[in-house]
């Protein structure tokens, strides 16, 4: 075996060995992890300082399938997110707009990182998809109001289930 197949050898069982380390995390002060009814399971890790929140969806038989990596203000808000495919090629970019009187989520906005879609009007680079949130009397969040590019199609048939989070994963005892 020469040089670049011993080395090729251990990046590969490396990378194996941390997917399945991460697959067979537990539950612990920076990672939750939730166990869906599909035998999925989905870890939450965040940094020490809380200014990072990683979320990696595995498929049942343990495959990474969904990498979503937020960034986080001084109050635990996302303020933005990317999103990643299983072989970690970068799909979206998301950013949360909040209300400044109360700080309540108010809009999602999503950017397709493989094609820039361009306003021709403006110049500046446009959401694919744009989730809008409104509040009743009581401050319950409403469903989104969602707007897609692509007529015909609603934001979640084409893009999947709006990033923000309803609630924080290390809020519960254990995130399941």
């Amino acid at each position: 075996m020469n040089l670049l197949s011993v080395l090729l050898s251990v990046v590969l069982v490396t990378g194996a060995c941390s997917q399945t380390a991460d697959y067979q995390a537990v539950d612990g002060p920076n990672v939750r992890v939730m166990r869906h009814e599909d035998g999925s399971r989905t870890i939450f890790s965040r940094s020490p300082d809380a200014r990072t929140l990683t979320k990696k969806t595995y498929s049942s038989g343990g495959a990474l399938f969904l990498v979503t990596i937020y960034r986080m203000d001084a109050q635990g808000n996302p303020m933005n997110c990317k999103i990643y495919d299983g072989k970690k090629n970068e799909m979206f970019k998301s950013r949360y707009g909040y209300r400044k009187s109360d700080g309540q989520l108010v809009e999602e906005q999503m950017f397709d990182s493989r094609v820039k879609r361009i306003d021709p009007n403006t110049g500046e680079e446009m959401p694919v998809r744009r989730f809008i949130y409104t509040y009743d009397a009581q401050g319950n969040r409403s469903a989104p109001i969602s707007i897609t590019l692509l007529p015909g199609k609603t934001a979640e048939e084409v893009y999947g289930k709006p990033t923000a989070m309803d609630a924080d994963p290390f809020d519960t005892p254990t995130g399941r």
